[in-house]
């Protein structure tokens, strides 16, 4: 017998999905229809920019987003608009990891997250920068 995998109440709260966006700080969520179990979701995107906060260059990385869900999962199409919307944020790479987890966290519910940038090379150094938050239930 095959179950229905994805029901229509899951994407009626969506607003996103499936229309032209501009980036805005909106994450989206759906139903996880699996939460006997834990699994591990793994986002990666190249294409992450902020600004350095005091010469305003363009810092690159590549972002890596991994938690396992517990009520809800990520929208994938507004973590990407989130994630635009720091383009033009002047912010130390510290800074701006533990925002993303702490915004992810408050969101989700996750049973654990973790938040990995890996910053192109400036000045000759390169820099990764991981946080982690894990459930208390």
């Amino acid at each position: 017998m095959t179950k229905k995998l994805t029901r229509k109440n899951d994407i009626r709260s969506l607003s996103l999905l499936g229309k032209d966006s501009v980036p805005q700080k909106n994450l989206e969520v759906f139903p996880n229809h699996h939460t006997k179990r834990d699994y591990v979701i793994t986002l990666v995107t190249g294409e992450f920019t902020s600004l350095g906060p005091v010469n305003r260059q363009p810092d690159f990385a590549t972002i890596t987003i991994q938690y396992i869900p517990d009520k809800f999962i990520l929208e994938s199409k507004s973590l990407k608009l989130y994630l635009q919307t720091f383009r033009d944020q002047e912010t130390f790479y510290e800074h701006v990891v533990n925002v993303i987890l702490d915004d992810l966290v408050a969101v989700l519910k996750p049973r654990w997250c973790k938040v990995t940038a890996a910053f192109a090379v400036r000045g000759g150094i390169a820099m990764t920068v991981e946080t982690e938050y894990k459930s208390k239930k």
